[in-house]
């Protein structure tokens, strides 16, 4: 047999599988009970409306267009949409500082390729976006920790980054419900960001893929609303606002953008001409159809149904899950993110879950840049119903109970 590693690139050995894919699996098993896939309930979709805008493109004068080569910054109506939904955010924007991606996904691994350096510091939460590590490490960085609401020097940031045989690149973060935890950072750490960022002299990675799944609460300025603020031009700022349309039209799809300087789209721009050429034009023209026509009434329908369930979940984990247990409240997104007992294994949890509760979760560890976070799960609400978001939380609770109690 070939022996291929001494080949393959040293960034290859960086490289992980996601173990939210492989968990993935599990949701063809009738048996389990799955909280574990972040994804949204398909029975949501706009499939009808999807229908008409493919039909139509296909029916009309647009069908060359949207089966030709087309431009690398992406379709022209899109963006012309998406800057008027920026500029709704607090986020004056034109076409030309926005840029379609095929996903956020590779709107994040454009940014770790762009930014990132053998060696360089990336600063992320502690828990962060799995899918966000997974992005960056093939870019070999090392990694420290961001916390929006601490009190760490930008000096401590440097020296570190220092130690590590590179230097701070960008602070990356979700603020609104993020994924994992479910949490937002409030305007004030927001702010804090924006200040170490400044005194660092790097870039700030806005993750907003959930940013309209806000379902209580008051709405927080974006951040980069908030440095446009400070700044009064787009242009001079050093925030970059990645958005998508999977978790509110369709995820099959793989429509993504950034919204940034055009210093920084154009480098992405160059990017994209090198690797996929552009993302696919039919798609992005059936996803402006349907944004056009519906996308506030979309948005509000999927408010609806995952507002009650998360409610259903939080009411759940309070009836069943024993004393010691602890998890956040979300005011929106997908995820709620449960802290069990110190010597508490999340992974050795999932697989004797798996063989007795029939319940699915994703083990918290694998949101950890260090490896930590053994004890914390994270527990998706949006494809599950009343019964199993119950029945699945009933089971979980008597299965870390009796862990508990066999740990005491």
């Amino acid at each position: 047999m070939l022996n291929w590693d001494h080949i393959f690139a040293t960034r290859s050995s960086r490289m992980r599988a996601s173990e939210i894919r492989e968990l993935l699996k599990l949701l063809d098993r009738p048996d389990i009970i799955s909280f574990a896939g972040g994804i949204p309930d398909p029975e949501l979709f706009p499939d009808a409306e999807f229908k008409e805008a493919y039909a139509e493109i296909f029916d009309g004068p647009a069908v060359s267009a949207a089966l030709q080569y087309s431009v690398s910054e992406g379709y022209r109506p899109l963006r012309q949409w998406l800057a008027k939904q920026m500029a709704a955010l607090g986020i004056p924007a034109t076409v030309d500082n926005i840029f379609i991606t095929s996903g956020s996904q590779q709107g994040l691994d454009y940014l770790g390729k762009l930014f990132l350096s053998p060696k360089d510091t990336a600063l992320v939460t502690w828990p962060t976006y799995l899918g966000a590590l997974q992005a960056f490490n093939a870019y070999e960085p090392t990694y420290d920790q961001l916390n929006p609401g601490g009190n760490r020097t930008p000096e401590a940031y440097r020296q570190q980054a220092a130690l590590a045989g590179g230097r701070v690149k960008f602070a990356y973060l979700s603020a609104d419900f993020a994924n994992p935890t479910g949490e937002t950072v409030d305007r004030a750490g927001r702010e804090r960001v924006l200040d170490l960022a400044e005194e660092l002299d790097v870039a700030v990675i806005e993750d907003a893929a959930y940013q309209s799944l806000r379902y209580d609460g008051e709405a927080i300025p974006p951040i980069l609303a908030l440095e446009i603020a400070r700044k009064g031009d787009i242009n001079s700022t050093r925030t970059i606002y990645c958005g998508s349309f999977s978790k509110t039209l369709a995820p099959g799809l793989r429509v993504g953008w950034v919204c940034a300087s055009e210093t920084v789209i154009r480098k992405l721009v160059l990017m994209k001409q090198a690797a996929d050429l552009h993302s696919s034009t039919i798609n992005q023209m059936a996803i402006c159809t349907v944004a056009e026509r519906g996308f506030d009434e979309q948005v509000q329908k999927i408010h609806r149904v995952y507002k009650h369930r998360r409610s259903a979940m939080l009411a759940a984990l309070e009836k069943y899950m024993p004393a010691g247990v602890t998890w956040t409240k979300p005011e929106g997104g997908m995820f709620v993110w449960v802290t069990l007992p110190k010597g508490t294994d999340g992974a050795e949890l999932l697989a004797k879950s798996i063989q007795t509760a029939k319940v699915a979760f994703v083990p918290g560890r694998a949101f950890f840049a260090d490896g930590s976070g053994e004890n914390t799960l994270r527990l998706s609400f949006s494809c599950a119903n009343d019964k199993m978001i119950d029945e699945g939380i009933r089971r979980l609770g008597d299965l870390v109970r009796g862990e508990m109690a066999e740990a005491a």
